[in-house]
């Protein structure tokens, strides 16, 4: 009786809550191909360096923005940042020739360039998450633009081991598996791979969190942060071929990053390049990127201020309090900016 109720609960709850993102104030002031980079302004600015934040290309960046109370960037701008955020949004077939060289100067950096034109900023401070940590550390390598602060958030940089994909690293290393015929085949990657390669990793049985649904029915406040997280969970994207071939054979296979052997369009992105305030993140409790992977930049990079943290947290969490910048950040950033 008692889980026929908690059920009861749940759909109850379900028909009452509104898991729609929070309507924060968003302004989109560039756009190139399916790329959007959106302006979240401060409705008290206190600091005169804006944030550009680089989500992964896996996920859609909602994860940032769940919704009031649960938002990355709610947090950063009820606290006086202007924020900028480029949506890589979702590639299709046509797309498939993107490369890694295309997303850090096309995209990433020619957003940097126009929300520095736009925030009439002299400095900005990159924010990156996993994947896109990846790209900010890469475009911060071979940036010409004014980087003032650099922030990666469980960002794999250092391929020299590769726990949750280490047989296929050893294979892809010894040239016993090559994935470029599927590549070429599927020009993209659909999301149903790359959903299913992270549940492999992470939840081959899901159903520990509907569980946890089931246990704690009747609190509503953690029923809506789990169907929030549970419809961005859902939110794969398609992979563009291209870039997941660099990804495979420079980074993976080659560690060309850490090598400091990386070249984008000819220029060499060496993570001694970077001079900036640097604050890296990593967590204890993550499957998909391990400490050891995210470490070897506070070596390599030139900057005079740099700080690693590690976060109780798993991959996708953050730990947001209303009316608080997110844990570690909420010290470092300010004085900074």
């Amino acid at each position: 009786m008692k889980n026929k109720n908690q059920i009861l609960g749940i759909n109850n709850i379900f028909s009452s809550i509104d898991t729609k993102n929070s309507n924060l104030s968003r302004y989109s002031i560039w756009k190139r191909n399916k790329a959007t980079l959106w302006y979240y302004p401060s409705p008290e600015k206190k600091y005169i360096t804006p944030i550009f934040l680089i989500y992964s290309l896996v996920n859609r960046p909602d994860i940032l923005d769940l919704h009031p109370g649960l938002s990355v960037i709610e947090s950063f701008i009820l606290n006086g940042f202007d924020v900028y955020l480029i949506d890589f949004g979702t590639p299709g077939y046509e797309d498939k020739d993107i490369t890694l060289d295309d997303y850090i100067e096309k995209y990433i950096q020619k957003g940097v360039q126009r929300a520095l034109l736009h925030s009439n900023a002299k400095e900005i401070t990159v924010i990156g998450y996993c994947l896109g940590g990846t790209l900010a550390a890469i475009y911060t390598a071979i940036a010409k633009e004014p980087v003032k602060n650099l922030i990666l958030y469980v960002t794999p940089l250092d391929f020299s081991t590769v726990p949750s994909f280490d047989t296929w690293a050893k294979a892809l290393r010894e040239d016993a598996v090559n994935f470029d015929e599927i590549i070429t085949v599927f020009g993209i990657l659909p999301p149903a791979f790359v959903k299913v390669g992270m549940r492999l990793l992470t939840s081959p049985v899901y159903i520990t969190p509907y569980l946890s649904l089931i246990s704690r029915a009747n609190d509503e406040a953690y029923v809506r942060k789990w169907l929030s997280f549970n419809r961005w969970m859902k939110s794969y994207l398609p992979l563009v071929g291209a870039t997941v071939r660099n990804l495979m054979n420079d980074l993976v296979k080659d560690n060309k990053l850490v090598k400091g052997k990386l070249l984008i369009n000819g220029k060499k992105a060496n993570l001694k390049n970077i001079t900036c305030n640097l604050l890296v993140i990593s967590s204890e409790e993550d499957r998909l990127v391990s400490k050891e992977q995210t470490y070897s930049i506070i070596e390599l990079a030139s900057s005079k201020d740099k700080t690693y943290a590690l976060s109780k947290y798993g991959h996708a969490g953050f730990s947001v309090k209303k009316g608080h910048l997110p844990e570690y950040i909420d010290q470092w950033l300010p004085p900074r900016s």
